[in-house]
């Protein structure tokens, strides 16, 4: 219920990361991610794609540029959803129960790292997990449960 009330509190600007909010399958990491841009904005295609691709290649994972959601590991799906929610323009990212996207992991460091990646693309971010889960994330200022 919380998560929902601030999804419709910050609808403009609201980039979340979800299982409810999957990438779409039938395109390439590139294209998910640079939709955001061309639809919020009317950015041409080619210029959010070279956005994309940088964003990719600025964080190291440019080698999933052309794959596609099915083709992916957790831990580079996670990052192509925190990149697609990043791209909304003074983003409010809303991390939504994110081990149920990386359900290997044990901790929030890697959570962390990927965010620090692109903090300039952040406005804030928020957390929201069951209350058992606070400890993976070490209190990490921001975690709702």
């Amino acid at each position: 219920m919380e998560l929902h009330n601030f999804i419709s509190g910050n609808k403009q600007r609201l980039g979340l990361v979800s299982l409810d909010a999957p990438l779409i399958s039938n395109l390439a990491i590139w294209s998910n991610i640079a939709l955001i841009r061309q639809y919020h904005q009317n950015m041409p295609r080619s210029k959010a794609k070279a956005l994309a691709e940088d964003l990719l290649r600025r964080t190291g994972m440019e080698s999933i540029s052309g794959k596609r959601n099915s083709a992916l590991t957790d831990e580079e799906r996670f990052c192509a959803m925190i990149f697609r929610a990043a791209m909304v323009r003074d983003a409010v990212l809303v991390l939504d129960r994110p081990f149920n996207i990386l359900t290997n992991m044990r901790d929030g460091v890697f959570i962390i790292e990927t965010l620090q990646k692109i903090d300039d693309l952040i406005a804030e971010i928020h957390i929201f997990d069951y209350s058992w889960a606070e400890s993976y994330y070490g209190g990490a200022d921001g975690a709702e449960n």
